[in-house]
């Protein structure tokens, strides 16, 4: 069983659809003994971080998201939730990623909105998928690039287009709107 969970962030229901489009059932829930149960845990948002937070606090899921042991794949703001803290609102995030969220400098276009490719790769996540392949971001926060990073992509400064540390896999990007490239990252997750 796949489960995604639900925290009062948006683009939920378009992970779920592109999970069935891979031939795979999911769930929508914040029910830990799911989450704890379920063989991969999706964990996507689009949304504000605090206000994220605070719902996850509301449900004790700050506690148990660092501790799962399946194989969890954040998305977006999912991924930013993921490491220790959030510019947006000033926000003391989860931690499983030793990275600081930080809010895009004002040089140009604030959200980075559309179609970007990487500078580097490194995982099994990113298997049949090459640098110039294109993946669909929206964000105007970014992780900065560090020891977790396994994709680089640029957009007014390196960021991370994605991480992982032991169990826990995130996208910046949105491998959901992200066409075949983004069904290919999704399947490869699925198949860990």
């Amino acid at each position: 069983m796949i489960a995604i969970i639900k925290y009062n962030a948006g683009n939920v229901q378009s992970v779920q659809n592109a999970v069935a489009r891979l031939g795979y059932e999911s769930i929508i829930t914040d029910d830990p003994e799911l989450l704890k149960a379920a063989d991969k845990v999706i964990f996507p948002g689009v949304g504000e971080a605090s206000t994220a937070m605070r719902y996850l606090k509301e449900r004790d899921l700050d506690q148990l998201i660092p501790q799962l042991k399946n194989p969890v794949l954040g998305i977006c703001l999912g991924m930013q939730l993921l490491c220790v803290h959030s510019e947006e609102g000033n926000t003391e995030c989860l931690g499983v990623f030793s990275n600081q969220i930080k809010r895009f400098p004002a040089t140009d276009i604030v959200p980075q909105m559309g179609w970007n490719n990487f500078s580097a790769l490194d995982s099994p996540l990113f298997k049949g998928v090459q640098i110039e392949d294109d993946v669909y971001f929206v964000h105007s926060y970014y992780a900065d690039v560090n020891e977790n990073t396994i994709a680089q992509s640029e957009y007014i400064i390196p960021f991370s287009a994605a991480l992982q540390k032991d169990n826990f896999y995130a996208t910046q990007f949105h491998p959901e709107k992200s066409a075949s490239v983004g069904n290919t990252i999704l399947e490869n997750f699925l198949e860990l």
